[in-house]
């Protein structure tokens, strides 16, 4: 229906749901035969960056100064001489990391970006690679419904964490949720409803969502698959003393 101007994406103040019918394509400095659909970006007062690049094969993306934070979606991607990541594995890049991304053959990749907040007292946390499959399963609230996968280490050296999370058809979050944090939502499988402020929306895999901090927030899964998101949220720094 987009030659008739609808879609289900809504830019709204303190949220906004992208759908793929609307997905711009254009290449960021630093990519070589790959291109990047920006999701968010701080024009929109997001404290972060988040885009999923597509790359073509011998695809390339270029170190950044911020850290990273990098979700393989399809094929295959190689970011050290002996390490390929395959989908549903991950990388996290300290700020100021040297190391590039680059692809054999096709392949897709949600993408992090934000600056370092550095905690007195904490060194920079280091690189790292993780296999989601590998982390450990944990029950939110009780739930055995909704599985939760840790993606970054419990550390506060780290200034965000990284989860999937998992609903069973039928299963929902337990409460609606307010709270500081931002987040940056991609739908890896299934769908649902979506509460955000006072809106419902439907929801599919490849959708992505931002939600601003403070946002009215809910989710439940719909249809016979579970629904499974990749999530990030600002973690382990003191609101009132951050600065961006």
């Amino acid at each position: 229906m987009s030659e008739l101007g609808i879609t289900r994406s809504v830019r709204k103040r303190d949220h906004l749901l992208k759908t793929p019918d609307t997905f711009v394509r254009a290449p960021l400095p630093g990519m070589d035969k790959a291109t990047a659909v920006i999701h968010v970006a701080p024009r929109i007062g997001a404290k972060f960056m988040q885009y999923t690049a597509e790359f073509e094969p011998s695809g390339k993306l270029a170190p950044t100064a911020a850290q990273r934070f990098l979700y393989v979606l399809d094929g295959e991607l190689d970011c050290t001489p002996n390490h390929t990541l395959r989908a549903g594995s991950y990388a996290y890049f300290p700020a100021g990391s040297q190391k590039s991304v680059s692809s054999q053959s096709a392949a897709k990749a949600a993408v992090i970006e934000k600056p370092y907040l550095p905690l007195d007292g904490k060194p920079a946390p280091p690189f790292f690679l993780g296999l989601e499959s590998e982390a450990e399963p944990q029950q939110l609230m009780g739930d055995p419904d909704l599985e939760v996968r840790a993606l970054v280490p419990a550390d506060n050296c780290f200034d965000f964490a990284v989860n999937t999370m998992t609903f069973q058809p039928g299963a929902s979050l337990p409460m609606v949720e307010i709270h500081v944090m931002e987040h940056g939502l991609l739908m890896l499988e299934g769908g649902g409803i979506y509460r955000l402020n006072d809106s419902w929306y439907p929801v599919a895999a490849g959708d992505f969502i931002w939600m601003a901090p403070y946002c009215p927030q809910w989710f439940g899964a719909l249809g016979k698959r579970p629904a499974k998101y990749l999530i990030y949220k600002d973690w382990n720094r003191n609101p009132s003393e951050a600065s961006h």
